[in-house]
């Protein structure tokens, strides 16, 4: 056997026994937010798969329904460094980069020192993103794209791996500020979160009106071994049948499009782009993962689409006078491909 074939023989070893930590380490970590926050199963993948791909989720679901509770303990059970913003109409793009301050020396000079603000972690709670007004939203964009936030001039960079989980409440309540289409195109996810059914919610009532808390959350996995896992699922293979599927959904999203549907057409304004495509791939490769499999299915994309492209699309004032929302027209779209 010569020396390549020991190096190929050897490669396939160490990637068949990531891929092993990789499912041990993704049921532990459903297990242990488990342990917390009931039922959920759905909304904590789709966490679990934005995380994975080094990607960015946004939660959107009325107020108590533990959105806050799910993201905090899915970042202890990350075992990664955990920072959390109250979004708040007074709130100053300062209050989330860190600023410069002026600091007197021991010989009396005087010198510039950068104070860094909760935008450096691992993992930020942008809680209730949406309540306070654009100019601050904004001073998210650099960071979830370019892992950096510029202070005066100075660019500061963010430590990988960096992820930014955000809840907003309904536009529908008071005191909401829509998110800019450029600011919700840099999230991978747009995860609904809805009330829970009977039996979990009374499961939850006894839970936590008790005296014997749960456990608290152990820690699974580390920031190394997270920035592995996010090499390993761009690794795994997409056929091109498959990835023909997933481009023509996307592009099915665009009412100028032949292959959108007729209620794309009618109801939307504006379709998905291209990084919706790079983002479903990239979510259905991890999904793929996480099941076991080395190769990513057309079921994996049809079952993302949803999530992906939900917050992608925009719909016309007509979707809306006629009661229609985007997941309907989503579900429609996707049942248009399958029969194609």
């Amino acid at each position: 056997m010569t020396s390549t074939d020991l190096d190929t023989q050897r490669n396939k070893q160490e990637t068949e026994a990531l891929v092993h930590r990789f499912r041990n380490v993704t049921d532990k970590i459903r297990h242990e937010v488990g342990r917390i926050v009931v039922g959920q199963d759905d909304v904590v993948e789709h966490l679990l798969i934005t995380l994975l791909v080094g990607g960015h989720c946004l939660v959107t679901g009325m107020p108590g329904t533990a959105k806050t509770l799910l993201v905090s303990t899915l970042a202890q059970a990350l075992g990664l460094n955990f920072d959390r913003i109250q979004f708040t109409p007074d709130l100053m793009p300062t209050d989330i980069t860190g600023t410069d301050i002026i600091e007197d020396g021991a010989d009396g000079s005087r010198q510039w020192r950068f104070v860094a603000g909760p935008i450096f972690t691992n993992i930020l709670l942008a809680d209730e993103i949406n309540r306070t007004p654009p100019k601050t939203q904004a001073a998210l964009l650099e960071a979830m794209q370019e892992y950096s936030a510029t202070v005066r001039g100075t660019q500061h960079i963010i430590d990988r791996p960096f992820f930014v989980l955000a809840t907003q409440n309904p536009l529908e309540l008071e005191g909401t500020y829509p998110l800019p289409e450029a600011q919700l195109d840099r999230f991978l996810f747009n995860i609904m979160l809805d009330y829970l059914p009977l039996e979990d919610e009374l499961t939850v009532v006894e839970r936590f009106t008790s005296d014997t808390p749960p456990d608290p959350v152990s820690a699974c996995t580390t920031a190394e071994e997270v920035l592995q896992f996010q090499s390993l699922v761009r690794q795994v293979p997409v056929a091109q049948d498959v990835g023909r599927h997933a481009v023509q959904l996307v592009r099915a999203t665009r009412p100028a499009d032949p292959a959108a549907s007729p209620l794309v057409k009618q109801y939307v304004n504006f379709g998905a782009s291209v990084r919706a495509a790079l983002a479903i791939t990239l979510a259905a490769k991890a999904r793929a993962l996480m099941q076991g499999r080395y190769h990513v299915t057309r079921e994996d994309v049809n079952v993302l689409a949803a999530p992906v492209l939900r917050h992608r699309v925009m719909l016309n004032y007509m979707a809306e006078a006629d009661g229609v929302d985007i997941d309907a027209v989503l579900r429609d779209l996707v049942e248009q491909r399958l029969a194609a």
